[in-house]
């Protein structure tokens, strides 16, 4: 089910020219209805589906997914900006959870305990919840609902998909696979929309779970709702992800790291690194590596082969990193490299900006404290190992980190102590594979579970606990104590 013909539209852009592209039909209360009703409507059958049935058509989703990578990764390049080997790579991270899902009949699988005693014995059991709700950033049009919808779905759940305004095409094209793989009517449905349809998910009596990618005031505020309202929520929330740089770190791989990390995707990634941690004497170096890289990248159209760094979202995106960047300037930090102001040849329309590097940031400064989430790298230096830790812990998000060291001591001690949800070592950007999971700690997620792997699968089912006996192994007579083994 998709919404067409709501009365309320917004524009769609090309980040890269400014030209509007499209029209986006935002849902109201009434669509919000139809939508988890058709959702609810199709949860019974499907939630009785046989898991291997199931998997079957995951794995026909799977195989058009492959062939329509470059068409998916072109639309995304088109109404979210970032270079199309990039945008191709998240389709293939995307992909790997749905292969993921493929395997779920396997890892719905649980436990049995035979008699345990009088006769009885005792299993768990894995059930589906019903109307699943995903609400997704721009940032990630595809991969995001990806961590979502194939595992609802494969669990025996209904989903419904509420992506961002700014960059809707992927999901309509999501939802014509699905059909094209044989999923049911009403098993997968998108619902454009803003604020409007989110407050009215929330609200909704028949969604029982919904799970949310985004900010941290958002996600906050998507967890007190959902909650208030009865439903199972997992919000993830912003970050602000430092990468510790230190004296024994291969420094070429290091500043390789954080060109990447912190100016791919234009910084619009929540596990981009916008900190580098110079620990002691290396600061001086790094900065001087990084200057004339940064002031180096190629800057335009993702379409573009030669391009290394697309436009931000939308114009008052850009604003908001400028705003940041002259903060950074009025507290005392020193601005090495100023990307504001970059125009385009022949797309002077763009939202574009450049690389900006900062060096000498203290903390409590906006730009350390504050998720930018554009091109903008701030150096922070420190004097030893447990400044830097110290400094990790301290800050209010904790998603992801790295650490660059030639020591195994300092990685063991670093991963065991810092206080953040995803870790790298020598790795600039964390991200668990699909097996694994997905998830911050402190006001970087809310909620009990991570996504997608192991723990999306106990997100997305509920666990009942049986036990059984049969007439002919039943005591005589009523028992008044507590049962135990006998």
């Amino acid at each position: 089910m998709t919404t067409e013909n709501s009365v309320r539209t917004q524009s769609v852009f090309n980040p890269a020219t400014g030209a509007e592209i499209a029209q986006v039909a935002l849902a109201d209360p009434r669509q919000v209805d139809e939508a988890v009703a058709a959702a609810k409507a199709a949860w019974p059958t499907w939630s009785e589906t046989a898991p291997l049935r199931r998997a079957r058509v995951m794995f026909k989703f799977k195989e058009l997914l492959e062939q329509n990578h470059v068409k998916l990764a072109s639309i995304i390049t088109r109404e979210h900006g970032k270079i199309l080997s990039d945008a191709m790579g998240e389709v293939t991270r995307g992909i790997e959870v749905v292969e993921f899902a493929c395997g779920l009949p396997q890892l719905l699988k649980t436990q049995f305990s035979d008699n345990i005693g009088g006769g009885i014995d005792n299993w768990n059991i894995r059930q589906s919840l019903g109307v699943t709700v995903g609400i997704t950033p721009f940032n990630f049009p595809f991969m995001v609902p990806m961590w979502m919808a194939p595992l609802a779905i494969a669990c025996g759940n209904t989903f419904i998909l509420k992506p961002s305004e700014r960059d809707p095409s992927a999901s309509l094209l999501i939802a014509e696979l699905f059909q094209q793989a044989g999923l049911p009517d009403g098993v997968f449905n998108v619902l454009q929309g803003d604020k409007v349809a989110v407050d009215a998910l929330l609200a909704h009596p028949d969604v029982a779970a919904i799970s949310f990618v985004g900010s941290t005031p958002i996600a906050e505020y998507i967890h007190s709702e959902g909650s208030r309202f009865g439903k199972r929520v997992q919000a993830l929330g912003g970050a602000k992800n430092h990468l510790v740089v230190m004296p024994d770190a291969n420094l070429e791989q290091a500043v390789d790291a954080l060109m990447g990390a912190a100016y791919g995707s234009a910084g619009e990634r929540c596990m981009a690194i916008s900190v580098a941690v110079a620990v002691g004497d290396i600061a001086d170096e790094l900065v001087a590596k990084l200057a004339p890289r940064v002031r180096a990248l190629k800057v335009g159209d993702g379409m573009a082969a030669e391009v290394e760094m697309g436009p931000v979202i939308s114009a008052v995106h850009r604003t908001k990193i400028e705003t940041l960047i002259a903060s950074g300037v009025e507290q005392g930090a020193q601005l090495v490299v100023d990307g504001r102001g970059l125009q385009v040849s022949g797309q002077e329309q763009g939202y574009f900006i450049g690389g900006s590097l900062f060096d000498h940031v203290q903390e409590g400064m906006r730009i350390h404290s504050e998720e930018i989430f554009g091109p903008v790298l701030c150096v922070v230096r420190v004097p030893d190992f447990s400044a830097a830790l110290d400094l990790i812990n301290r800050h209010e998000f904790g998603n992801g980190v790295s650490l660059f060291t030639a020591d195994g001591n300092t990685a063991r001690e670093f991963s065991r102590r810092v206080q953040v949800g995803m870790v790298g070592i020598n790795v600039p950007i964390p991200v668990p594979m699909a097996w694994h999971s997905f998830g911050g700690w402190k006001r970087s997620l809310f909620g009990d579970m991570h996504a997608y792997g192991e723990e999306g699968i106990r997100f997305y089912t509920r666990y009942k606990s049986i036990m059984q006996r049969w007439p002919d192994s039943i005591a005589k007579g009523a028992e008044f104590t507590m049962p135990v083994a006998k």
